[in-house]
């Protein structure tokens, strides 16, 4: 996500929920009128985040992996601190969302999204429908934020969610927002340490 106020970002913001929205519209009618298109509230898949959910415009519900394969978690960082992320998140006007949010100082996880249902996170439909989206608090210029609490959490939620799908725990399958095509986001940036998380990830 890349979400620090300035006019320049939210534009980026808006313009990618927009292409969900089209996609959506052009596509995907069926499962948002079928009873696929349900929501489940008030649980989550990751037994130690809390239930924060976003609003419902700012996903698509759907019935995963029954409707779409999940095979890549992308990692992605805020711009934003926690509380702000979650509250875009819950803001109809934002058309944004990922499924869990993982706080900087002490590692808490709020889930926003179920995982059967389709975050818009990555700026590319495909990739969202296939895909798990970990927001992290924090700038990407600013390491200070990436604290071992937050690294640790976040390596045993990426660690579960692999081990729920029968995803490889390698960097072909968990990746930076960076890499998803046609997006014009750098999350998680230079400073993420990707040979230290993926060790966390293997070793949890």
């Amino acid at each position: 996500m890349d979400v620090d106020g300035g006019a320049r970002t939210r534009r980026r913001l808006l313009r990618g929920g927009l292409a969900f929205g089209a996609a959506v519209a052009v596509g995907l009618t069926a499962e948002l009128t079928s009873s696929t298109g349900r929501a489940s509230t008030g649980a989550v898949d990751h037994p130690s985040a809390v239930w924060t959910p976003a609003t419902s415009h700012n996903y698509t519900a759907s019935r995963r992996t029954s409707s779409y394969p999940i095979d890549l978690v992308v990692i992605h960082v805020t711009q934003a601190s926690f509380t702000n992320a979650i509250g875009i998140f819950q803001s109809p006007s934002h058309a944004v969302s990922a499924h869990y949010v993982v706080r900087s100082g002490d590692g808490e996880i709020a889930q926003c999204v179920r995982e059967h249902d389709i975050a818009w996170h990555a700026g590319n439909w495909g990739y969202n429908t296939r895909s798990i989206g970990i927001e992290h608090e924090g700038w990407v210029g600013q390491p200070a934020y990436f604290t071992s609490a937050m690294y640790s959490a976040s390596a045993a939620l990426t660690a579960a969610i692999c081990d729920r799908y029968g995803i490889p725990k390698d960097r072909d399958h968990i990746i930076g927002h960076y890499q998803v095509p046609g997006t014009d986001h750098t999350d998680p940036g230079a400073n993420w340490d990707w040979p230290r998380y993926l060790a966390l990830v293997n070793a949890a």
